[in-house]
């Protein structure tokens, strides 16, 4: 009983995730991000990467009996892609994952962090907050996926 009460929880959190990913009762796209304020439209952007990642880290920990990969390339996850630079660490087996910016001239919001708390937040209300680093250096959260 208790394995097929957790596989109908993750259908619930998938089902719930996609929800989320929807502006106006159609699915969110890249383009309704341009209609955003520059900061806003980059948290965006790295927040796509940290909630995949995050949830992809949860995973990783559910199905490798409890431990946490030390890294993303224990995930099978590159850490460089064309645009961003990678990067997670555990916190009490808690995955905090961050998503920077490779370039970031131009960029209001220079990099994102969040934990394991954006999954659930996603699932509750259809958005979620991370902390942002500013091209400043200031710090601030931003919610991401309204």
């Amino acid at each position: 009983m208790k394995g097929r009460l957790g596989w109908i929880l993750l259908l619930a959190l998938a089902v719930s995730g996609a929800e989320c990913s929807k502006v106006g009762g159609k699915p969110r796209s890249a383009a309704d991000d341009y209609e955003l304020p520059p900061a806003e439209r980059d948290a965006h952007l790295l927040g796509r990467e940290v909630f995949d990642l995050v949830d992809r880290a949860i995973d990783y920990r559910g199905s490798h009996r409890g431990r946490p990969a030390a890294n993303l390339r224990m995930m099978g996850i590159e850490s460089l892609t064309t645009t961003t630079v990678r990067r997670v660490v555990n916190v009490q087996r808690e995955p905090v994952v961050t998503v920077e910016f490779r370039h970031a001239g131009g960029r209001e919001i220079v990099s994102c962090r969040g934990d394991s708390q954006v999954l659930e937040e996603a699932s509750l209300k259809g958005s979620f907050t991370l902390m942002c680093t500013s091209s400043s250096g200031i710090q601030r959260p931003i919610e991401v996926g309204k």
